[in-house]
C-alpha cells in the first residue's frame, strides 16, 4: 500500500490561496487532482448572494473536479475564530442562517460531507451553556445533512494553536459525535480525523486509528511540525494511512497543508501525478 492507494482531495482554503477563489478549482485540476474541499469561502457572510454561489458552482463544475467536503460557516477562518455554533448571540444565529445555504450548495454539487467547527470558549459564558447551544445547533445541522444524504463531520483541533477550542482530543470530538447521534437518531454524525491536529496534541495516532476508524467520516493530513506537505516534518503519514486502510477506512483523505514558500502547484512532489486523480 502507500500514498498511491489513497483517495486524495485538495483543500482549496489552504492550498492555491495565492489565486482568487474562482481560479483555484482549475488550478487543482491542472495539478492532476479530481476532487477538492473547502472551508466556508465567504468568511464575512453566512448567506452570500446567489450570484456568488453560482460563480463558485460554475468554477468547480467547469474545472471538472468534484466537491467532496464543505465547512459550514465558522466565523473568521483563517483568523481568530474556530467555529460559530457554540458562540451565543449573533454568531450562533449566523451559523443557523448558513445551515440551509451550505447544505443547498453542497447538494448542488453532489457533496456529501459537511464539517461543523464547534467554536471557541467565550469569557463569561458557562461552558455548559455553550455545550447545550452547540448540541442544539449540531442537531439542526445533522438534520440538514441528512436531507441531502450527507454526513455531519465534527473535528478535533490542536490545543497549541487553538487554546480556546474545547475539542482538542479524539475522545472529546467523538463524544460530541455520539451525543449528536443520540439526539437525532439519524446516525449521520462522524468524526473528522485530522492527523496533524491529533499529532500536535500528542495523541497516540495508531491507537486513535484502531479505536475510532469505524466512526470516522473523513481524514485530513499535514506533516508535523510545521503543517507542511508530507515529508517536511516527522509524521509517518504513509504508514498511518496504511493503518487506516487496514482498519477499514475507504473515504477521502484531504490535503490540508501549507505549501510553504513556493507556489501550491509545486507542493505535491511527494505524490506521483498518476496517483492524484481519485479512483
Amino acid at each position: 500500500m502507500g500514498f498511491a492507494d489513497q483517495r486524495f482531495n485538495v483543500n482549496l482554503s489552504i492550498l492555491f490561496t495565492e489565486l482568487p477563489l474562482l481560479e483555484r478549482p482549475a488550478a487543482a485540476a491542472a495539478a492532476g487532482f479530481t476532487a477538492v474541499e473547502l472551508w466556508w469561502p465567504w468568511v464575512d457572510s453566512p448567506t452570500p448572494g446567489q450570484s456568488e454561489l453560482d460563480a463558485l458552482h460554475r468554477a468547480i463544475r467547469d474545472a471538472g473536479v468534484r466537491l467532496t467536503g464543505l465547512n459550514f460557516y465558522a466565523g473568521q477562518l483563517p483568523g481568530p475564530d474556530r467555529g460559530a455554533l457554540s458562540v451565543p448571540g449573533e454568531e450562533s444565529e449566523r451559523f443557523r442562517a448558513n445551515i440551509d445555504v451550505a447544505a443547498g450548495f453542497a447538494e448542488s454539487l453532489g457533496c456529501t460531507a459537511l464539517n461543523a467547527l464547534y467554536g471557541n470558549r467565550v469569557d463569561g459564558v458557562d461552558p455548559a451553556e455553550q455545550d447545550a447551544l452547540a448540541l442544539e445547533n449540531l442537531v439542526l445541522a445533522a438534520r440538514a445533512a441528512d436531507r441531502i444524504g450527507a454526513v455531519l463531520l465534527i473535528e478535533a483541533l490542536n490545543q497549541p494553536e487553538s487554546p480556546r477550542y474545547p475539542l482538542v482530543s479524539a475522545p472529546a470530538a467523538v463524544g460530541v459525535v455520539d451525543r449528536v447521534n443520540a439526539a437525532t437518531g439519524l446516525d449521520n454524525a462522524r468524526f473528522l480525523m485530522d492527523l496533524y491536529h491529533l499529532a500536535m496534541n500528542g495523541e497516540d495516532l495508531p491507537q486513535v486509528i484502531e479505536r475510532y476508524t469505524a466512526g470516522t467520516g473523513h481524514v485530513q493530513i499535514a506533516d508535523s511540525p510545521g503543517r507542511g506537505a508530507p515529508g517536511t516534518g516527522s509524521l509517518p503519514l504513509e504508514d498511518l494511512l496504511d493503518r487506516l486502510g487496514k482498519a477499514g477506512y475507504e473515504g477521502w483523505v484531504g490535503l490540508e497543508y501549507k505549501p510553504g514558500d513556493r507556489p501550491s502547484a509545486e507542493a505535491f512532489d511527494w505524490l506521483p501525478r498518476e496517483a492524484r486523480a481519485a479512483r
